[in-house]
């Protein structure tokens, strides 16, 4: 996720470096904005992790907790992206002309708080608090007649009785 942010504006760091030593602290900031994406992360993690413990999570407020870090990673993956190109390209640039790091920073701003990884953390948000509203939408009243869901658990559809979907679906 943000590791790639860090390596590559870390390339492009170690490069201006050779020529203008004086903008090492000055262009680090791509390196910090690649840090702050896995702080998004965390704070993801801490949400999801906090509500339920493994043994107690509703099969769907399961899945939506892998939506909810699906959705967070896969923006944290592209943001991360966007700020070690930008970050590389904007640091060896800043090097040459220094009227460029205003413009990288902008650019970096949009990358991660404006383009992607913020909105993924929001969007984490949303679906972990609407989680609690869908407990009751999968019974197992409902997936008795259904050999997909059957399929899905592993179980065979003939061999699948109330005690097998009630002990997978079960939201105690």
């Amino acid at each position: 996720m943000h590791s790639y942010g860090t390596a590559k504006s870390g390339v492009g760091i170690s490069t201006m470096s050779v020529l203008r030593p004086d903008l090492i602290m000055r262009c680090s900031v791509p390196i910090i904005m690649a840090g702050i994406i896995a702080i998004y992360g965390l704070v993801v993690l801490v949400i999801i992790s906090g509500t339920h413990t493994v043994f107690s999570m509703p099969l769907t407020q399961g899945f939506i907790g892998l939506g909810v870090g699906l959705s967070m990673g896969h923006s944290g993956l592209s943001a991360g992206f966007a700020i070690g190109i930008v970050g590389d390209a904007g640091v060896r640039g800043t090097a040459q002309q220094l009227r460029l790091f205003i413009s990288m920073i902008l650019i970096l701003i949009f990358a991660e708080v404006l383009g992607s990884s913020l909105t993924g953390l929001i969007v984490a948000l949303i679906m972990h608090t609407k989680a609690g509203e869908l407990v009751g939408l999968v019974s197992a009243e409902r997936c008795l007649h259904r050999p997909s869901v059957a399929l899905t658990l592993g179980v065979s559809p003939v061999a699948m009785n109330s005690t097998t979907i009630l002990g997978c679906l079960s939201s105690t």
